[in-house]
């Protein structure tokens, strides 16, 4: 099969299993009283909401690679099934803590249990960034220092993961801002792999089973992703960046500006001596909205950032990349100063 007409069939397969899901979840998630209430300040929605949407996104993922390996057409000299296996089943851990947090509203203590298996299980399972890309694009090797990889591996993971899950606020932002990533490190693995490789087919599994939810979850959205979606589709995103290649400074361009932004709360949070895993409306999202934008310029101003600076991490070398980073902590400096002003402005008003 030609690989352009592989990549179509994979993407439109995974948007339409996803889609189907997700129509399903809905009408589970009522049937079960699974639903997100508008209980809080920090939430815009006016009416109960379904949640458990990972879950269509997840099954959708499991039975396109399901079919791309029983049809030989998954597995590279890169990649084993073995390495597939433990993402999976880490993918369904997430989906089983996810349940029960939407469920019973687990205390944080609990539902970090299952980012923290699931990372475990994947870097027991092999994954581990081997090297980094030094600035003269030599290449640095982690072999002589036996922890460091599994360090690096261990925070890129938990960092990714629950920063789709801080992102998620809005509709449709965290779903947006994955489907981004997924395509960008779509077309890294393409670059980096040989023609058709596995991470450029589960890249775009995931890029296709997040956009049939997308549809769904669009603002006003008739379903949420729930805490395994929010954590799965950043999960997914850290171990895809690794094994195409440790394509980190890739990945972390395009969730640049939630990634900063997370810091800055936490570290504001730490300022006011509360607790920095409490949700508050200190986000960049909800102060976006809070200044007038409305939900969809919101998500589609962070969406293009991220758009942006992952097509033009495409063409930079590593020291480039850094350098954009640099830009973009300015950037959101500049920014947050701003809504800063107006937001004080519009309460002495």
């Amino acid at each position: 099969m030609d690989d352009n007409l592989k990549f179509i069939l994979i993407f439109i397969g995974a948007a339409i299993l996803s889609f189907l899901f997700t129509k399903i979840i809905i009408y589970l998630s009522f049937k079960f009283n699974i639903l997100d209430y508008p209980q809080e300040q920090r939430k815009d929605h006016q009416k109960a909401t379904p949640l458990l949407g990972g879950i269509a996104i997840y099954f959708s993922f499991l039975i396109i690679i399901s079919i791309l390996y029983f049809q030989n057409q998954l597995l590279d000299k890169r990649m084993n099934i073995e390495m597939i296996f433990y993402f999976l089943l880490a993918g369904f851990i997430l989906m089983i803590f996810g349940f029960l947090d939407d469920k019973y509203t687990l205390k944080a203590k609990y539902s970090i249990l299952g980012p923290l298996l699931a990372i475990v299980l994947m870097i027991s399972g092999g994954l581990k960034v081997d090297f980094i890309t030094g600035f003269d694009n030599s290449i640095l090797y982690f072999h002589s220092i036996t922890f460091l990889p599994y360090l690096i591996s261990f925070i890129w993971l938990l960092g990714m993961t629950y920063t789709t899950k801080l992102l998620d606020g809005l509709d449709g932002l965290t779903a947006s801002i994955g489907l981004i990533a997924s395509f960008i490190i779509f077309f890294v693995s393409l670059s980096w792999d040989i023609t058709g490789s596995t991470t450029s087919l589960l890249s775009l599994a995931l890029a296709g089973s997040i956009f049939g939810f997308l549809i769904l979850n669009w603002y006003p959205a008739k379903i949420f992703l729930g805490e395994g979606g929010s954590v799965f589709i950043g999960f997914s995103l850290g171990v895809l960046s690794i094994i195409s290649g440790s394509k980190i400074a890739t990945a972390l361009l395009v969730m640049a500006f939630p990634v900063l932004d997370i810091i800055l709360v936490i570290i504001n949070r730490l300022k006011k001596k509360g607790k920095f895993y409490i949700g508050d409306r200190e986000h960049l999202h909800f102060r976006l909205r809070d200044i007038g934008l409305s939900t969809k310029q919101v998500v589609l101003f962070m969406s293009s950032i991220g758009l942006l600076f992952g097509l033009i991490s495409l063409f930079l070398t590593t020291k480039a990349k850094v350098s954009a980073l640099f830009i973009l902590l300015i950037l959101m400096f500049i920014l947050s100063s701003f809504l800063n002003y107006k937001l004080k402005r519009n309460e002495s008003i």
